[in-house]
């Protein structure tokens, strides 16, 4: 079962956050032999996403954290207020396993 978390993202700003992934003692997962993508939507049932995080688990791997990260350009295409996203991890058999879900709320900006 996913964690979950609520992110706020202030629109036409850079987004940058770090996911910390431990298993059930505690401890960082490995994240070597996984690749991690990510995705914003308007709702669950969306067909395409809103925005896609550029993700990155380097450069210390067994540290077991996710960088997920926005443009300025992309939160700027983002309309404010309540969207759904969520952290995919995928292994080198393609077995997909959603670690991370929750609700992004995008604050609306004066300055453009």
């Amino acid at each position: 079962m996913a964690t979950k978390a609520n992110i706020t993202v202030d629109q036409g700003s850079t987004f940058v956050t770090q996911v910390d992934l431990t298993d059930e003692n505690g401890d960082p997962i490995n994240l070597a032999a996984y690749t991690a993508t990510a995705q914003v939507r308007r709702w669950y049932s969306s067909v395409d996403p809103s925005a896609v995080f550029t993700t990155s688990t380097g450069p210390n791997t067994a540290a077991g954290v996710v960088t997920l990260s926005l443009t300025s350009t992309q939160t700027a295409n983002l309309d404010f207020g309540r969207y759904v996203y969520d952290v995919n991890l995928t292994d080198a058999s393609n077995t997909v396993t959603r670690v991370l879900e929750g609700i992004v709320t995008v604050t609306p900006r004066v300055t453009r």
